[in-house]
């Protein structure tokens, strides 16, 4: 097929990656606890882990995990936000031959119990804030083994034992639970030991990575060490000029707001930044906007990955000023579309534009992006990466020609090996030619530049007239006193559907009248809004992503 976007590379990106330098994410790990020993990995709570001790704790998980019986291939749940003990135990199930279950710590029981038992995970490794959880769907799941720990574990002297006693008894972070059997964090690292290396091939499994929970059953991707390996190989090849551009001397710093269990933040966060020998900055909770900037005025930092609404919050927050944003090089978008108003404004405030990339959970995620080096916000997705394809195809399957609309579809080495156990499913994103259908619906233009016009499913239908909820948003998002917007479809006895609007407003004088004045101005009458309907805010994924099905319900 045509490859347009080639002849618009960025100089000095390669067209493809190359054989792969690692046959899995473990010889990835392996490689970089023995490159770069000293150096940190990562920061939390004032503490830091170097690599040697990544190295260390995480071949005692590993050997703790081999000594409970577990073998390769079996399946073992992380539920945990960003603090030390995800990337220990990560890189020690990993090692151990054995396939992770990235788990959302915010899940309900109801959801828990889905994700274990489709899993068929015989492990869990769990905050202790999150056990109660756990607990109360035990019974119904076939794991054998748990693993209990709390957020100061890991941190030296005292400061461990006081951040989890404060946690516990004056926050009343940690709900009572009940859960027989279950082994302490540390007790398992301390008999953990006898680590045996156990080798698995760039096809098998490595990670579980459940979607479509937004829209439906979640579903597991499963991602093998070639799809992680290869993503994590595009993205450093991509990022590579911001890489050079950091002074000799300093280790690329990455603020690490997004979730490690949601795929953004494992591969752009935390697996390129262990590839390149860089360190991560761990935000245990990004919605607690004073404890993130003050996270970030005690540090240097130079990429920040992030999704449109923390960019827009952080933006908008009185105490921004208050932090060094000099050294900034890089701000990537992704996980939902970067918004025209929030780009400007984080720009104007940080300096940086942001770069906006895409990719989904069956990508690894990244697909496509904008050129590192970029000063502009573009309002496109950018060009697919080093070995990527993308075609336009219509419903039928065919590539459709040069700007027209269509679904976005994606073959690389970073495209999922298909659903866990779900051959139906897998069948159905595929095309004969395996290139895998996003349900996203873009564009892509003659230098094969690639637009997200809107998810497939979101789309409304107005009198045979199809309205892209995010056109919408970004069009009110600009109107001054706007914060964020959700627009959906509803009934509508005429038009068949009408479009239904949900804002969430920073002045005082924002009402619908005035909103409605606004989208006349701006938008074509079919794409106006019916209803307005104001709310403190909406309501979205732990990584930020506004759930259109929860405001359609």
């Amino acid at each position: 097929m045509p490859r347009p976007w080639l002849a618009h590379y960025p100089a000095g990106i390669p067209h493809e990656t190359g054989p792969l330098p690692f046959e899995s994410i473990a010889g990835l790990l392996e490689d970089a606890f023995r490159t770069h020993a000293g150096k940190p990995a990562f920061r939390f709570m004032g503490a830091v882990m170097t690599y040697a001790e990544l190295d260390r704790a995480s071949a005692r998980f590993a050997g703790y995990l081999q000594s409970i019986g577990l073998q390769p291939g079996d399946r073992v749940a992380l539920m945990m936000p960003n603090v030390f003990q995800y990337p220990v135990a990560l890189a020690g199930v990993l090692r151990a031959g054995m396939v992770v279950v990235n788990t959302n710590p915010l899940y309900t029981p109801r959801e828990l119990a889905h994700q274990l038992t489709d899993s068929g995970a015989r492990a869990i490794v769990i905050l202790e804030n999150m056990a109660a959880t756990l607990a109360a769907c035990r019974g119904q799941v076939p794991v054998e083994h748990v693993v209990v720990t709390g957020v100061g574990d890991m941190l030296p002297g005292l400061k461990g034992p006081i951040v989890n006693l404060v946690l516990r008894h004056v926050k009343k972070a940690v709900p009572a639970y009940s859960l027989p059997g279950s082994v302490r964090w540390k007790a398992a690292l301390k008999t953990g030991s006898g680590f045996r290396a156990a080798p698995r091939g760039a096809e098998d499994p490595a990670v579980l990575q459940y979607t479509g929970g937004t829209t439906g059953v979640a579903k597991g991707a499963v991602l093998t060490n070639r799809n992680i390996v290869a993503n994590v190989v595009q993205s450093r090849l991509w990022h590579q000029p911001v890489l050079d551009a950091i002074p000799a001397g300093e280790q690329p710093t990455t603020v690490c707001a997004l979730p490690l269990y949601h795929i953004f933040g494992f591969t752009v966060n935390m697996m390129l930044s262990l590839h390149t020998g860089g360190c991560n900055l761990l935000i245990p909770n990004p919605r607690d906007l004073p404890a993130l900037l003050k996270e970030l005025k005690a540090h240097r930092f130079h990429l920040f990955p992030a999704v449109n609404t923390l960019f827009g919050a952080i933006a908008r927050h009185p105490d921004v000023a208050s932090v060094d944003w000099t050294h900034l090089r890089l701000s990537v978008g992704g996980g939902m579309a970067v918004q025209k108003a929030t780009a400007d404004l984080w720009k104007s405030v940080t300096g940086c534009a942001i770069c906006e990339g895409y990719g989904l959970s069956e990508t690894s995620p990244v697909a496509c992006a904008n050129p590192v080096m970029t000063r502009d916000y573009s309002g496109m997705i950018g060009l697919p990466v080093p070995g990527t394809e993308v075609a336009i195809l219509d419903d039928d399957g065919t590539e459709l020609p040069i700007g027209e609309r269509g679904e976005v579809a994606i073959r690389g080495p970073q495209v999922m090996q298909g659903y866990w156990q779900r051959p139906d499913e897998t069948a159905r994103v595929f095309t004969t030619e395996r290139f895998f259908r996003s349900g996203d619906i873009g564009i892509m233009d003659e230098r094969g530049w690639v637009k997200i016009v809107d998810r497939k499913k979101d789309m409304i239908n107005v009198s045979g007239f199809n309205v892209y909820p995010n056109e919408v948003e970004d069009v009110v998002t600009r109107m001054p006193g706007v914060a964020e917007a959700a627009a959906i479809g509803v009934p509508d006895e005429t038009s068949g559907e009408a479009v239904k609007l949900f804002v969430v407003k920073t002045a005082s004088d924002v009402d619908e009248a005035a909103v409605k004045a606004w989208c006349r101005e701006n938008l074509t009458g079919y794409k106006r809004p019916r209803d307005v309907e104001f709310r403190d805010e909406l309501p979205k994924t732990n990584v930020g992503k506004v759930l259109r099905r929860m405001l359609r319900d």
